[in-house]
C-alpha cells in the first residue's frame, strides 16, 4: 500500500484566530469539475466558511471558489453551499456535541489527498477577545526574542 500525498490548497487562519480547535476531522467534498480546476489554481478562500448539519448531512456554507475562466457558460455559484462527505456516525457525533456545548464546526483547510480533494474540519469553540490579545501578545514575544537572538549571533 502507498502513501498518497498531500498538497496542501488553503488553510483557514482567522479560525485559528478566532476558535480553540478541540477535535478535527477529514471530509471528502462534493465538486463540480470546474470547481476541481479552480482549486487546482489555488482560486479558493475559506475564511468565512462554517458547517452546518440538517437533515444528517453535512454542508460548508460561504466557501469561495471562484469561476473556472475557460470553462463552460453555465458555471456554478462560487459561494453555492457543498456537501461533505463523512460517515452518518461521525456527523452525529460532531452534530451532538455542537448542539450540546456550544461549539461550531468550522473548515480549516482544503488539500488534495491523492487525486480526490479533502477538507479538513474542526470542532471549534470561540475565544474571547481578551483570549485573542494574549495569544497575539505572546506571538510578539516569541518573535522579539528570535529577533534578538538572532542579531546576537551575528
Amino acid at each position: 500500500m502507498s502513501k498518497e500525498s498531500t498538497k496542501i490548497i488553503a488553510k483557514n487562519k482567522k479560525a485559528y484566530h478566532d476558535y480553540y480547535v478541540e477535535e478535527t476531522f477529514e471530509a471528502g467534498i462534493e465538486l463540480m469539475g470546474s470547481e476541481v480546476k479552480s482549486i487546482r489554481n489555488g482560486r479558493v478562500n475559506l475564511k468565512d466558511s462554517w458547517c452546518s448539519v440538517v437533515k444528517g448531512e453535512i454542508f460548508v456554507n460561504g466557501m469561495h471558489i471562484s469561476i473556472y475562466e475557460q470553462g463552460a457558460t453555465w458555471c456554478k455559484d462560487p459561494l453555492r453551499v457543498r456537501k461533505l462527505l463523512m460517515h452518518k456516525r461521525e456527523i452525529m457525533k460532531l452534530f451532538g456535541i455542537e448542539k450540546q456545548q456550544g461549539y461550531s464546526i468550522i473548515p480549516l483547510s482544503l488539500y488534495f489527498k491523492g487525486n480526490k480533494v479533502k477538507v479538513e474540519i474542526g470542532l471549534c469553540k470561540g475565544k474571547k477577545l481578551y483570549d485573542k490579545r494574549a495569544d497575539m501578545a505572546k506571538k510578539d514575544a516569541k518573535r522579539n526574542i528570535e529577533r534578538a537572538l538572532k542579531e546576537q549571533s551575528r
